[in-house]
């Protein structure tokens, strides 16, 4: 089985890359920069190219097919459409990677299955998503592409902690505020439940969707069963770092309206702050080995191990950091002069 990744080495999809590779009836390529080439398994392919020139994409893929074609890196309808037109002919299945967050917000009911609506008027990102998926199901229906709309929810691997709020560096600025003995965020009051996955437990039921060909004109979302809330997950990561955790919690709706340089209203009114249950019997239905081994709690502890032995994942955010401390000092402020 021919199989091509576009991107491949990223948080959810290197994971997939390495399952992939060991599969003895995957013959698996890779089309990206390559960025990072180098911790690739031996018997992956890389076509050096960037999907964005579409001409050169074009001319690096003339003449090969593919039973199935799976991109990483579409964030918007342009650029669906670019791989509806390099694809079509090309590939017995093309796997869309959505997002649970285009699932309607606030949600009617926190249990989430397929049939859920998508509608999220706070993301423009979930929105993008919700309107590639449309149309692909349009092309499927009238012109036969054979898509596959796959939706994750909050991936991570070792090099990233899954965590509410954090700046556009990642999360380690919030792992050194812990280490340094500083008070952390936590949007709302920290109870609403959330779902965080492994990507090398995603990875089993991604992959079990590769080359199924019953796949083709369906949606799945592939997450744990597990939900832990944002105050056990922070204090899972001041666990693993052997820290006492200093929780200040702020409304997500102040957060949003203060944090002018990213955009947290997207990422928490519309997606973070809300508590929602998936229910994955699609998936395991369609691919029976699926299943979360790791749990939340082990996969948090391993990711903050990780980061904190591996300066290579600690990216400093001064911008997120001065504007933490800005916003608790303001918060202290504000209740003192409040109470005097």
């Amino acid at each position: 089985m021919k199989v091509l990744l576009v991107g491949g080495t990223g948080t959810i999809s290197m994971s997939i890359t390495r399952r992939l590779s060991r599969m003895r009836d995957v013959e698996l390529t890779l089309l990206n920069r390559g960025g990072r080439s180098a911790e690739l398994p031996d018997n992956v392919s890389v076509i050096s190219c960037d999907i964005g020139n579409e001409e050169a994409a074009k001319t690096a893929l003339d003449g090969l097919e593919f039973d199935c074609v799976a991109d990483f890196i579409v964030f918007s309808t342009e650029q669906l459409r670019r791989d509806i037109r390099l694809f079509s002919g090309k590939t017995k299945q093309y796997i869309f990677i959505s997002s649970a967050s285009a699932y309607e917000k606030p949600p009617r009911s926190p249990h989430i299955t397929e049939e859920t609506p998508l509608k999220n008027p706070y993301w423009e990102y979930s929105r993008n998503k919700a309107a590639c998926e449309q149309i692909l199901l349009e092309e499927y229906h009238k012109n036969g592409f054979p898509a596959t709309i796959v939706r994750p929810s909050h991936t991570y691997d070792e090099r990233s902690v899954p965590i509410g709020l954090h700046g556009n560096n990642g999360s380690w600025q919030v792992l050194k505020r812990m280490l340094d003995g500083k008070p952390v965020i936590i949007p709302g009051d920290g109870t609403s439940l959330w779902t965080c996955t492994a990507s090398e437990d995603f990875a089993v039921g991604f992959c079990g969707l590769v080359g199924n060909t019953k796949a083709v004109g369906e949606c799945f979302h592939i997450t744990t069963d597990e939900q832990l809330s944002w105050n056990e997950i922070y204090s899972a990561v001041a666990d693993a770092l052997s820290v006492k955790l200093l929780p200040v919690h702020i409304s997500s709706d102040t957060l949003s309206e203060c944090g002018s340089f990213t955009d947290y209203r997207g990422s928490m009114i519309g997606d973070k702050s809300n508590s929602v249950i998936f229910d994955n019997s699609k998936i395991k239905a369609f691919v029976p080995e699926f299943a979360c081994k790791v749990s939340m709690r082990e996969g948090i502890g391993r990711s903050a191990k990780y980061m904190q032995e591996h300066p290579e994942a600690q990216r400093a955010d001064e911008q997120f950091d001065n504007w933490c401390d800005r916003l608790i000092a303001a918060r202290e402020a504000f209740i003192k002069g409040f109470n005097s």
